[in-house]
């Protein structure tokens, strides 16, 4: 947190009045949102259960199509079927990576280093089963949001569940379906504000505090708070300015970049503990259906990582939907095949390579943690588990760990700041003064993610965020049918060669049909 939210001056005083205000408001919201259902001795919130459901369902219904369609995604990617002609903002692999910035965060750090203290190693093997199931969810919503996007005269898109979602519930009657479809919004506003915002810029601010000398060193005082808050929303407008196109643009290289930094940093760990590779393996496979000493046995472990595989990607949420809606296509599924890689990036990838350092390093604090957890205490700082297994390579390597950190809540607070305008437009209207408006309050809350640390406000805003969940979820399933049909027709004009000819200008088409 930062420190200048902890004194007894002025901006104590705020920041204690806010949460003080808000505590049992979030304490209401939250019991509602993530209401528990108790397997046995452990208990979750339903909301992951109704998120993995829907990852079930939809991997069989489309028929295992994040497997089968991994080949064609990465055809997409690579811009194999595209015109230069077709409708949207970017290209697709901008999409794709303005929507991995959104999820590619701290969940893959710190959600990842409590998870082994709540699980043990078997909880990887159950994250990483989520993480495929949730291919299938982001292939369904990110289909629906190029199906029913707005392409607005000035070429800028309106697309995600904004516009699906009326279509899904317009059988229940016109309000309704604007209840449902304002609800999805207001929730994705808060959390853009709050959650998506001022908790990145508040952990940004305490990891790059942390490895400067903590209170006493160069960033201790609320001044220095202020300043970074400053810099860091300067920063931030500098891109978000230039709408979709600037995100589009800076995160095809920011996220290449910091997962590149941080994956690398994952093997150098496991290279200097590559003797402990297969016994890491037998742990997460045997943890996953032996876990002595876990409450819950193998239910509360696979609990364990579902839960954390849910928060990191946000499969099935909503929001990536709105970010992929952007894409250059005249085919709505094939931004879906390129959706596929997000939870293979984010959860399967990126999270096991973190849980291997951990696992591998084997830390006297990992084990600490689990004992904690199961003498009944709290799960312990996540990220500190991360940076111990950092650190047993070289006593400075947890300064990577906080560039990562660093880049990671950068480029989520760009993407998020996407989501929620795209929100307030939906709320509000379109219009240059209103996006003005939007982007000033955006950026205020920026600096004060800085200087404050208002906690139950950001608490009420995870809670809004998993609101989205069940008004998304139900309005796919409503659709599927629609996405189905979109599929089978695509893979069909794949197989014909028809496909082929979306990457050929017109004027080529034409001189070749002159010669002919």
């Amino acid at each position: 947190m930062a420190p200048a939210s902890e004194d007894g001056g002025l901006l104590g005083t705020i920041d204690s009045a806010v949460n003080s205000f808000f505590e049992p408001i979030t304490t209401v919201f939250s019991g509602i949102v993530f209401f528990p259902v108790t397997i046995g001795d452990f208990s979750f919130p339903v909301v992951v259960a109704w998120l993995i459901l829907a990852g079930i369902v939809f991997t069989f219904y489309f028929g295992f199509i994040q497997f089968r369609g991994l080949k064609v995604a990465t055809q997409v990617v690579r811009g194999k079927f595209s015109s230069k002609d077709d409708p949207g903002e970017v290209p697709h692999f901008q999409a794709l990576t303005s929507a991995l910035s959104g999820t590619v965060g701290l969940g893959n750090i710190a959600g990842v280093g409590a998870a082994m203290a709540l699980g043990g190693p078997g909880a990887t093997f159950w994250m990483i089963l989520a993480g495929l199931l949730g291919m299938a969810s982001k292939f369904a919503e990110c289909t629906l949001g190029v199906k029913y996007r707005e392409v607005h005269e000035d070429g800028s898109i309106s697309g995600g569940p904004f516009k699906y979602l009326p279509v899904a519930f317009r059988r229940l009657g016109h309000w309704p379906a604007k209840i449902l479809t304002g609800i999805f919004a207001v929730a994705i506003l808060i959390f853009g504000i709050a959650g998506g915002n001022m908790f990145q810029a508040n952990q940004t601010f305490a990891q790059i505090q942390n490895v400067t000398g903590g209170d006493d060193g160069l960033l201790g005082s609320a001044g220095a708070a202020l300043i970074f808050g400053l810099v860091l929303a300067a920063l931030v407008a500098v891109v978000i300015l230039g709408g979709i196109k600037s995100i589009g643009a800076t995160t095809s290289k920011l996220v290449p970049a910091m997962g590149g930094i941080y994956i690398l940093a994952c093997l150098f760990v496991i290279i200097v503990n590559f003797e402990n590779v297969p016994a890491a393996f037998g742990a997460i496979i045997e943890g996953a259906f032996r876990p002595e000493g876990f409450a819950g046995g193998i239910i509360g472990v696979m609990i364990v990582g579902f839960q954390r595989a849910s928060f990191s990607n946000e499969a099935g949420v909503g929001s990536a939907a709105i970010a992929h809606s952007a894409v250059k296509t005249r085919r709505p599924v094939s931004e879906g095949f390129v959706a596929l890689f997000e939870p293979l990036v984010d959860t399967v990838l990126i999270c096991t390579m973190t849980a291997l350092a951990i696992i591998m390093a084997s830390t006297p604090s990992l084990q600490a943690g689990i004992d904690q957890v199961q003498a009944g205490g709290d799960a312990p700082d996540g990220v500190i588990l991360t940076s111990d297994a950092f650190a047993t390579v070289l006593p400075w390597f947890p300064i990577v760990l906080s560039i990562a950190v660093a880049l990671f809540a950068y480029s989520t607070l760009i993407t998020w700041s996407y989501y929620g305008l795209k929100s307030w437009e939906y709320l509000f209207g379109r219009g240059k003064r209103r996006e003005i408006a939007y982007k000033v309050i955006f950026l205020t809350f920026t600096v004060a993610g800085c200087v404050l640390s208002f906690s139950q406000v950001i608490s009420f805003a995870d809670a809004a965020l998993f609101v989205c969940a069940f008004v998304n979820l139900l309005g796919v399933y409503l659709l599927l049918p629609v996405i189905k049909k979109e599929m089978k027709q695509y893979l069909a004009d794949r197989k014909s060669g028809k496909l082929e000819m979306l990457g050929i200008d017109d004027d080529d088409i034409e001189a070749a049909a002159a010669t002919a």
